[in-house]
């Protein structure tokens, strides 16, 4: 199995948009390539940023990189994609004014294999 975790550090004000971006566009879209969802939480910090993070689930690398090749080639998703950035001032306008960190990183079990 091959897990990843899928980190955003954002302005508390932007989480719950982010939050409906990925329950309407994304976690559809992921899913129907195959990925497997384990669990997607957040956490509110005092600085007026939120932590939010999503644990994916795959066969293998292999299996992970071949669903992310196949939702890049997504032409109706990508199109939401583009659709999303706008309705919210762009993707640079993001980036500069709500989203501070983002990670997409490989993780690993600490527990023993059977």
């Amino acid at each position: 199995m091959f897990y990843r975790r899928k980190y955003y550090l954002v302005k508390s004000e932007f989480a719950e948009t982010l939050n409906t971006h990925f329950l309407h566009t994304n976690l559809p879209n992921q899913l129907k390539h195959g990925s497997r969802l384990v669990g997607r939480w957040m956490k509110v910090n005092k600085d007026n940023t939120t932590e939010i993070f999503a644990i994916w689930e795959y066969d293998s690398y292999e299996d992970y990189l071949n669903i992310e090749t196949a939702i890049q080639k997504d032409k109706a998703h990508m199109k939401r994609i583009k659709e999303w950035y706008a309705q919210h001032g762009g993707r640079e306008y993001i980036f500069k004014e709500y989203i501070i960190e983002v990670k997409n990183e490989a993780i690993e079990s600490t527990l023993e294999q059977e």
